[in-house]
């Protein structure tokens, strides 16, 4: 099937924005401090493989609970799914770098740089030899290897059963993925957590959490419901979704995100809470680093940015059902959490007096530019899978109760009732 001129072009678009991203932040490498470029990059991919993990997570939701009304935008989520391979081949520079230069990225990898404060190094630290059989360069390689892998494979079978059914219509391809789903879910959890860790977390690997891996969780969750709101937004302005996308299928959307604002919320002050009250040194001095200079103010940022704006403007129900209200918060929301791993990745880089660099910094550039490079790709990604299948699961059994979701009023409708 040909792709349509204006979605083709789009998509050409999209990959040399990307293409071009990704040879600025090369260049990068040479013209700047390479590690902190390295650090940048690892923020873009991070992000956007955060989107990707939050968009099978919530395809696989879909099925396993055997949902009516997000039947209609689960095919653009499923389009989505089709960056991973990319990701995967954009990730394999940092393994690269892992191998051929140790501690490049992630210090303890090599167990001769020198500790924070000159006591010793990572490889007489007793902290590090605890965690060795876990923290090494092998371990790292295998257990990156295979959540790429098991994202993939689970991404493969959810789009060849829902894409099939457009086709015959059989039931066996909804059973199919509701198997998969059954497996797939722990399975996903388990490598988002752990991904979090390896390449996150261990960047400062005295510090311990129990929390950051839901932490992780709900930031992918929120940051695929986001690209999912402007997904519709395009559909709708484009037409495609005209008589297809109602009111209340938005509403349940942002909902949904909704809930995981306070999710978040809950998550990161239990984590802080915790770790306050236990006063350990080994677990507080990641939040004192993060209080120095103006990365206290990137943290305020995240406790109001991230929490009170989205929470209390999607109290209304108009913010919530309404096209362009749930736009410009969800495209908010999107921005604070890049600011959030920034936040967890970028204080990893500290200055000749120990200090983390500050956050506005020449660092945010090669942000900037990994964030578009690896995100050119995805959308590209995604744009050439879009063609390839139905706008909607046409035969899906729940499509009827998903287009007649209790009502058939398009998204602005409550606009213009408020209005008059």
């Amino acid at each position: 099937m040909s792709a349509p001129a204006s979605t083709a072009s789009l998509a050409n678009k999209f990959l040399i924005a990307g293409l071009v991203g990704l040879a600025v932040t090369a260049v990068g490498l040479l013209v700047a401090e390479p590690h902190g470029v390295a650090m940048a990059y690892l923020v873009g991919i991070s992000y956007w493989t955060a989107v990707a993990i939050g968009m099978l997570m919530l395809v696989m939701i879909h099925h396993i609970f055997d949902a009516g009304w997000s039947t209609v935008i689960r095919r653009q989520f499923e389009h989505g799914l089709s960056a991973f391979k990319w990701l995967f081949i954009l990730f394999i520079p940092l393994i690269i770098s892992a191998w051929v230069k140790p501690g490049f990225v992630w210090p303890w990898m090599d167990l001769d740089h020198a500790l924070h404060g000159g006591h010793g190094t990572v490889g007489t630290d007793i902290l590090y030899q605890k965690k060795a059989s876990f923290l090494n360069v092998p371990m790292f390689t295998g257990m990156t290897l295979a959540f790429f892998a098991g994202w993939i494979w689970l991404s493969a079978r959810l789009r060849k059963a829902s894409f099939s059914q457009d086709s015959d219509g059989d039931l066996k391809w909804t059973y199919m993925n509701r198997k998969t789903a059954a497996f797939g879910i722990p399975i996903n959890a388990l490598a988002l957590s752990f991904a979090a860790i390896y390449w996150m977390k261990s960047l400062e690997y005295h510090w311990f959490s129990t929390m950051y891996g839901v932490w992780f969780f709900a930031n992918c969750m929120r940051a695929a419901m986001a690209v999912g709101v402007v997904i519709t937004w395009w559909l709708y302005t484009r037409g495609d979704y005209k008589g297809i996308f109602n009111t209340n299928q938005l509403h349940c959307l942002v909902a949904l995100s909704f809930a995981f604002v306070v999710f978040w919320a809950y998550v990161t002050f239990s984590q802080y809470f915790l770790i306050w009250n236990a006063n350990v040194p080994e677990e507080t001095f990641w939040y004192n680093i993060r209080e120095y200079g103006d990365w206290k103010w990137v943290g305020l940022l995240l406790l109001f940015g991230h929490f009170f704006v989205p929470f209390l403007a999607w109290l209304s129900y108009r913010r919530k059902s309404t096209l362009k209200p749930a736009l410009i918060i969800s495209i908010w929301v999107a921005g604070v959490i890049l600011v959030d791993i920034c936040y967890n990745v970028l204080p990893a880089l500290r200055d000749a007096h120990e200090n983390p660099q500050p956050f506005l910094s020449l660092n945010l550039l090669w942000v900037l530019t990994s964030v578009i490079g690896v995100g050119g790709i995805c959308a590209w990604s995604y744009l050439k899978s879009f063609p390839t299948a139905k706008l909607i699961p046409i035969r899906d059994p729940r499509i009827v109760e998903s287009l007649t979701h209790h009502e058939a009023a398009a998204p602005e409708a409550y606009q213009t009732k408020a209005a008059h």
